[in-house]
């Protein structure tokens, strides 16, 4: 199904029944590496999972920016009625949530963070020079978008007081004490170690997390 909002027209899949709960993916993916897990997910709510601008069926544009897809998720949001909502983000999509917590703080009743940073200092140095001389090479504006942005200061999400699961790989690109530092900020937050996982490998077309995702959301 397609949307227009703030100005563009954004994909999604709706599948499911119960209350809302939305899904969004991460840089260079779309809404199928929740194919899996969504299915699952829809046993208990109805599942939206989006396309965010520039990705998959939605839109391309020559905005490339987190604010714009946070007012893009607001958008949709409000066009279809569906706040307060649940949410689960991956990488980028954590990015987004985040973001949309700390602007809208309202509209978001539970999230689920996977993989979130809050600045590109926060890879590794081997992923950030992966990420570096993969742009240098391709000039890809997704690559670009991820070696500018985002710029969130931990201070600024002392104030999310939305219940928040963080989830890590013990081997994601970023740093531990990203997610370290993020636990002891965020007022209503508790993390969760993916063991023997990278950054995407527990979330691409996989329902390992449905059950963890469940002991958290369930409790609504």
């Amino acid at each position: 199904m397609n949307i227009h909002t703030n100005g563009i027209s954004l994909f999604y899949q709706v599948s499911g029944s119960g209350e809302p709960m939305l899904l969004l993916h991460g840089n260079g993916e779309d809404h199928q590496i929740f194919t899996e897990l969504g299915a699952k997910l829809a046993d208990h709510y109805t599942v939206y999972a989006i396309d965010s601008r520039n990705h998959g069926q939605s839109q391309k544009t020559e905005d490339y920016s987190y604010e714009t897809m946070v007012n893009d998720i607001f958008g949709f949001i409000e066009e279809l009625d569906l706040g307060p909502v649940d949410l689960v983000g991956f990488s980028d999509g954590a990015i987004i949530g985040l973001m949309l917590a700390m602007k809208e703080p309202m509209l978001i009743k539970k999230m689920a963070l996977l993989g979130v940073n809050l600045k590109p200092e926060d890879f590794t140095e081997e992923s950030y020079q992966f990420v570096k001389e993969t742009y240098e090479e391709t000039k890809d504006p997704l690559f670009k978008l991820m070696l500018e942005q985002p710029n969130i200061e931990l201070e600024e999400v002392r104030k999310v007081v939305t219940p928040t699961l963080l989830i890590r790989a013990d081997g994601d690109i970023f740093k531990p004490e990203t997610y370290i530092n993020l636990l002891a900020t965020l007022p209503n937050a508790t993390l969760k170690i993916m063991n023997d996982h990278d950054h995407a490998s527990y979330i691409s077309n996989q329902d390992m997390l449905y059950p963890h995702l469940m002991d958290f959301f369930g409790n609504n």
